[in-house]
């Protein structure tokens, strides 16, 4: 019995840290704005900072072009090849997460949220060694969104 109270304890741990890691794999911001007006602020933010945006992709309008429903859902698709390059020097696979991308949504409580895939997750994804760019992406990335979500 006490084996088995142990190896019930020990999967119920592993799964809370599967959880643990799952949830800072991304980083999620409140936005006060709505889905729209929040991409859009992000998007005059990486402009003025000279980086590159590359496609916006609304889910929720393609949903509805098949009779499917969904709450507001856009993403943004862009990039700095200063940051990026090095990376993919490293691992040409990180090219499959890059360029970066942000997700602004709805939730069933109306509350929207801007979410990205947190750098320190990409660096463990592809077994990057260049922690300064890492460090740098996050810094960048932090700052870019938080500036887009605030209140002017």
């Amino acid at each position: 019995m006490g084996v088995y109270i142990k190896a019930a304890g020990a999967v119920f741990l592993l799964g809370f840290a599967v959880t643990l890691q799952a949830a800072d794999a991304y980083i999620l911001k409140k936005s006060p704005y709505s889905v729209n007006e929040t991409l859009d602020r992000l998007e005059v933010v990486l402009k003025k900072k000279g980086i590159t945006v590359f496609a916006r992709v609304d889910h929720k309008a393609g949903a509805n072009k098949v009779g499917l429903n969904m709450q507001p859902t856009q993403l943004l698709i862009f990039g700095n090849p200063k940051m990026g390059t090095p990376l993919m020097n490293e691992n040409r696979l990180m090219g499959l997460d890059l360029p970066m991308k942000a997700l602004a949504y709805e939730d069933a409580a109306s509350q929207v949220w801007l979410a990205y895939l947190n750098p320190a997750e990409l660096q463990q994804r592809h077994s990057i060694k260049n922690q300064t760019v890492i460090n740098k992406m996050a810094q960048a990335l932090n700052s870019l969104t938080s500036k887009a979500l605030n209140k002017d």
